[in-house]
């Protein structure tokens, strides 16, 4: 009788469902456990004892609902029980498939075939990818690119891409770029190169084509990166917290998602794994810990005391991750200033996170992407670094920070360039480090240029030091006026309430829907901000990105948006935004 099915089985059963949770595999063996008679099908006693015996929160609710009624008309046999553990374990409602079965038509010429006549199919696959989310460029995304191929101008503010939305490049970065790039017939050792660029760019140029070689920038470099411009970095950290950094413990790499992702792949090693990220996250972390089958663990920002951090929070959801559900709190990730949330943290709130990580022996990840987008003249950014060499109790703290060339007024998201410092990590480990950059050979030559340059810009009393100040002042100055005006115009949207964006690039608000939107939600199997952003997509254009993708508490409903389309098109986009709430709440009431 599987009603009277023995504890052990019990555990060994939850053990399992944690194990499929996590990586994915294991699906024959849970099986094999549900099947307590061992018939070769579960009935509805044994998947009713399975359900009874695992965490709900783990299992999709309608997965749930349907297994129980499934099993109650008859018997479930592996192939059904494999089709049952895809939707068991949806996270969230996924990408819609039709864009791809719409290509697979044209290139093959007719229509897909069913996944059983595919050996690499959606049971076969990764099951760690199959249910891996990024919602930056997710469903709404790909229907705003299917209505931009239509010809509907779209106005694209669900990605920190400040390039592709209008910002200029800065022009003492290109200017070196194209020296370093250019062959030195054409450039540096041109006659006329005098005339064409200034002075201080021409001798940077030099300077950086003898750090990378005479093979030029074409070719591979140290796996680490170039010696040279990890110097530059070191300076650059030492300058900022005034405490000494050093070459050998930077590494470059392509953007800090890159390196965020050898760091994660270098850690986790089981799936009783757990990664704490903040909630709202910026939603790389949760994708890359679902790939690699470890587990995550959210510790909530306050959105009522402005995203803040509080010790009891990080307590209480590292106790219940230990003592109940058994996990190994490995890392923790810090995101300062916000993504998606825009808030500064305040010094006090990084010793918070610093002495809770030292106390347990956790690794600090500190994304600080956004260290120059900060707009509250009453605040500052503060590394964790600064914070950990300089706080008692944190003298063992293992910390990793990362950087990039993508944010700040600098925007170069396609150079793809970043870094990341360690900072009293396990020497081994280091090396291990190295040998998984090594497997990459190294990071793009261009990006590691454009880290250079961030790290060490024109110096006063260089001429192009006039215009790059100029030009970045330029950018700030705008990025604040559009910070300030969107939080302004979302907070006027009666049902809307947003807080202060006071760095980063995005504002975060949270949306109060009629009851009949969620009904709505719910019957086209969507959550309620994806209902909401389709909507307001196809009303006004605006693509904006679902809260759900950033993780929120439950009840809440909102988007993410940028403030980086120029000022004039984001100030017809916030009376689009209340045009279009005023007609989806008509629409649903």
């Amino acid at each position: 009788d599987a009603t009277k099915a023995s504890p052990l089985i019990a555990k060994l059963q939850q053990e399992c469902w944690d194990g499929y949770v996590s990586t994915g595999r294991g699906c024959h063996t849970l099986f094999q456990l549900l099947d307590t008679d061992s018939s070769g099908a579960i009935c509805w006693q044994e998947i009713r004892f399975f359900l009874e015996n695992v965490r709900e929160s783990d299992i999709n609710p309608n997965a749930r609902k349907e297994v129980l009624e499934s099993a109650a008309e008859g018997v479930i046999t592996f192939p059904k029980f494999q089709q049952w553990l895809i939707k068991a374990t949806k996270v969230d409602q996924g990408l819609k498939n039709t864009y791809a079965m719409e290509n697979y038509q044209a290139s093959i010429g007719n229509a897909p075939k069913p996944d059983s006549d595919h050996s690499w199919n959606k049971h076969t696959m990764s099951q760690n990818l199959r249910r891996m989310q990024y919602a930056v460029r997710g469903e709404v995304v790909i229907r705003a690119d299917a209505l931009a191929a239509e010809g509907k101008k779209i106005i694209y503010t669900n990605i920190g891409n400040p390039h592709a939305v209008g910002q200029k490049p800065l022009t003492y970065y290109r200017q070196v770029l194209a020296l370093c790039d250019l062959p030195a017939e054409c450039g540096v050792e041109n006659s006329q190169i005098a005339s064409a660029f200034p002075a201080d760019v021409v001798e940077r140029a030099i300077e950086m084509r003898k750090a990378i070689g005479p093979a030029g920038t074409g070719a591979y470099t140290n796996s680490q990166g170039i010696m040279d411009f990890r110097k530059d970095v070191a300076n650059f950290i030492t300058m900022r917290d005034q405490h000494v950094a050093i070459p050998s413990n930077i590494f470059l790499a392509n953007g800090a998602s890159h390196a965020i992702e050898q760091v994660l792949t270098a850690l986790i090693g089981n799936n009783r794994d757990a990664i704490m990220i903040p909630i709202p996250q910026y939603p790389i972390y949760s994708a890359i810990i679902s790939r690699l089958g470890a587990r995550q663990v959210g510790y909530f920002l306050d959105e009522e005391s402005g995203w803040a951090i509080t010790e009891r929070e990080l307590e209480l959801r590292r106790t219940a991750a230990v003592e109940r559900d058994g996990l190994d709190i490995r890392a923790l990730t810090l995101i300062n200033p916000g993504n998606p949330t825009g808030q500064v943290c305040s010094r006090d709130d990084l010793e918070i996170i610093c002495k809770f990580c030292a106390k347990y022996d956790i690794l600090l990840l500190a994304d600080e992407v956004y260290q120059r987008n900060i707009y509250d003249e009453n605040k500052e950014f503060v590394s964790a670094k600064k914070v950990a060499v300089e706080t008692p109790g944190c003298e063992n703290l293992q910390l990793i920070s990362f950087h990039s060339t993508s944010k700040g007024f600098i925007g170069e998201c396609g150079r793809r360039g970043g870094y990341m410092e360690l900072h009293n990590i396990d020497p081994y480990v280091q090396t291990q480090l190295y040998k998984l950059a090594s497997s990459g050979l190294c990071s793009g030559v261009d990006g590691q240029m454009m880290t250079s340059l961030m790290c060490r810009p024109p110096m006063p009393g260089e001429d192009s030091f006039e215009l790059f100040t100029n030009e970045e002042y330029g950018i700030f100055d705008s990025l604040k006026r559009k910070a300030i005006s969107l939080v302004k115009g979302l907070n006027e949207i009666d049902g809307m309430s947003c807080n202060p964006s006071d760095g980063a690039m995005y504002a975060f608000p949270k949306v109060e829907l009629p009851p009949k939107a969620i009904d709505e939600a719910v019957e086209q199997d969507v959550t309620p901000d994806t209902l909401y952003a389709l909507s307001l997509l196809e009303e006004t254009g605006i693509c904006v990105v679902p809260a759900s993708g950033f993780g929120q508490k439950e009840g809440r409903t909102g988007f993410r948006t940028t403030f980086l389309p120029p000022e004039d098109e984001l100030d017809r986009a916030i009376v689009e935004f209340k045009r279009h709430h005023d007609l989806f709440c008509q629409k649903y009431t």
